[in-house]
């Protein structure tokens, strides 16, 4: 068995190849190569917390892929020092079940979490779009800022995170690397934040909208990844009820995205808002933007799809960097 810790599988899964790998993912769930049974939730009630398995069977072109990712989410962590989220996919052989690699999950989660983003703001995202705004200064919100950056001409971010402590830190590290730009600013409100983004990126915990409507620009594209159950919630119903809705799984997205089923439950829209599957767009089966001025919104609560492709993109150039430590079970 193969191991990758969270150093190796950040040197292969590149976020230009993570984006195109989430491309092939989303098609593939969207024109039925995918076995994706809805994930399994186990509530951890002592520690407000929650354990998700999420397994995957795919096939396509390249060939076929099984795997299973283990996601725990522990609110509290931070007071012991250690990060909200852990995480571990197992990859198993897909002809025979046999476990062939252990790749560190948490790590993979954001890149490929952040590649989806990239992948719907270069479907949907204006061409000219310059500006973006990155609500929740944590991990996720790191690899949305790379992937956004990569797939558009960014020259501007503003950073919104309730602690500024976290804002500094992201900016200090995220600035000038890579594709994002050096200029990235520290929003005072999210209002500040908002008003001139081209492209808005939500990876956050509330269960709120974090940011108002009325701010939004005209012709913005919004990526909605940090809400994952009924009850959370960051985009407001209102943008949700003007925008064309993209998702990244109809079935999850009306099972589990709050930012959906708060709005459908206030009567603003119904699930036949929901335009297209990101998938659809990629086969060309359904179109993106229609014109600069109408907002867009992409709504994805992950799914086991993308860690399939993600793992194996990242065993693939893994093997060919020599990177990991086999070990024998």
């Amino acid at each position: 068995m193969l191991i990758l810790n969270a150093a190796d599988v950040r040197k292969s899964l590149p976020m230009a190849q993570a984006i195109q790998a989430m491309k092939m993912a989303f098609a593939s769930l969207s024109d039925g190569r995918a076995e994706i049974p809805l994930r399994a939730q186990l509530p951890v009630r002592p520690h407000e917390a929650v354990s998700l398995f999420m397994p995957a069977f795919v096939q396509d072109e390249q060939g076929q892929a099984l795997a299973v990712k283990i996601v725990s989410v522990f609110p509290h962590n931070s007071a012991h020092g250690l990060p909200l989220i852990h995480a571990a996919v197992i990859v198993l052989e897909a002809h025979t079940g046999r476990p062939v690699a252990l790749l560190e999950g948490a790590t993979l989660t954001a890149i490929r979490t952040g590649a989806a983003s990239g992948a719907a703001t270069d479907l949907l995202a204006r061409e000219d779009s310059h500006v973006a705004a990155i609500f929740g200064a944590g991990t996720q919100g790191r690899t949305q800022l790379q992937a956004v950056c990569t797939v558009r001409p960014i020259d501007t971010v503003w950073v919104y995170d309730p602690d500024i402590e976290r804002t500094r830190a992201f900016i200090d590290e995220m600035a000038g690397t890579g594709p994002v730009p050096a200029d990235l600013r520290a929003a005072k409100s999210p209002a500040q934040a908002t008003a001139d983004a081209d492209v808005v990126c939500a990876a956050t915990t509330s269960t709120s909208p974090i940011f108002t409507d009325a701010i939004l620009k005209i012709g913005a594209h919004v990526n909605g990844v940090g809400s994952y159950t009924p009850e959370m919630q960051e985009t407001p119903a209102e943008t949700v009820a003007r925008a064309r809705v993209v998702v990244d799984s109809r079935q999850a997205c009306l099972a589990e995205a709050g930012d959906l089923i708060q709005a459908i439950q206030e009567g603003l829209i119904s699930a036949e808002n929901i335009h297209a599957e990101l998938g659809e767009i990629v086969l060309g089966h359904k179109a993106g933007r229609e014109d600069g001025r109408q907002i867009t919104f992409f709504k994805s609560v992950g799914n086991a799809v993308q860690d399939a492709f993600a793992s194996r993109l990242a065993l693939s150039n893994a093997q060919k960097m020599g990177l990991g430590q086999k070990v024998d079970l």
